[in-house]
């Protein structure tokens, strides 16, 4: 049995605001430690539950943020940028029989800490078939799409209802509750991970790989909280205006709609000023 972790850092343990989470600041390198031990307690839950391999790919920002020295030796990591699928580069080889989402979040324009999808501003919105979507049903279509389950997701309490939608069989650890986009009632990281471990355990229950299914196409919408960001996005092929701050384009498979999600995001980072947006 082998299990993905895909690791975001919004959703982890005592993470609240910007500078938790921000490469280079006084407070990510503190987050750092939590953040590592909601992995390992992932980690060691599914080894726990027989798991014979776990693969952590790191999904948060420059992709360089758990301590590699601090990880269960049991597991690998694959860390940095510019990879296939982004946040579950790894998924697609045919040999994964579930992922975990650890460290997830809701997503752009919903209630819950740190709430975005992909772009910490900017996108207001992102729908999938019509569906809101956060990064976490970006991700598990994705995952689909190879025939692996979603066996587990934490997060904040909001994350976890978010998580019903995309993937109800999966376990879901609260590791916070929402206050507001920066403020939440924080677990302590010894609680937090025992939480995980626990979950984990009786995720790998869940780890069988499955014929995918045949879902597309896919069409996406994003919503920005600019005009000109349409413009911007539209340079993308395929990408096309459906509003006064939207574009929308539809894609036969996920894996192509989530390249080109890519994609539009990292054209309407680059079209963002400094003060004005």
């Amino acid at each position: 049995m082998k299990i993905l972790i895909s690791a975001d850092m919004e959703g982890a343990t005592g993470v609240t605001w910007p500078g938790d989470v921000l490469p280079g600041t006084p407070q990510w390198e503190r987050f750092r430690h939590p953040f590592t031990s909601d992995v390992n307690a992932a980690v060691q839950g599914f080894f726990d539950g027989g798991a014979d391999e776990v693969l952590i790919n790191e999904a948060h920002s420059s992709m360089r943020n758990l301590l590699l020295e601090k990880l269960d030796q049991r597991a690998q990591m694959i860390t940095g940028r510019h990879k296939t699928l982004s946040m579950v580069e790894g998924v697609q080889h045919g040999d994964v029989d579930g992922v975990a989402f650890i460290g997830y979040h809701t997503g752009a324009g919903t209630k819950g800490v740190l709430a975005h999808t992909y772009l910490p501003n900017s996108v207001t919105g992102v729908w999938a078939n019509g569906a809101r979507a956060s990064e976490g049903l970006l991700n598990a279509l994705v995952a689909a799409e190879y025939g692996v389950p979603v066996v587990l997701v934490t997060g904040d309490d909001k994350t976890c209802e978010d998580a019903k939608g995309y993937a109800p069989d999966a376990r879901c650890v609260a590791v916070k509750d929402y206050v507001s986009r920066y403020a939440a009632v924080c677990r302590t990281p010894a609680r937090t991970a025992a939480d995980i471990r626990q979950a984990a355990r009786e995720a790998t229950e869940l780890a069988v790989r499955h014929e995918p299914p045949h879902r597309g196409p896919f069409t996406i919408e994003l919503e920005f909280d600019a005009e000109h960001l349409v413009g911007a996005a539209s340079v993308v092929p395929g990408v096309e205006r459906s509003g006064e701050r939207r574009v929308a384009y539809t894609s036969p498979t996920m894996y192509e709609g989530i390249r080109c999600f890519k994609a539009v995001t990292t054209v309407v980072s680059a079209a963002v000023e400094e003060h004005y947006g």
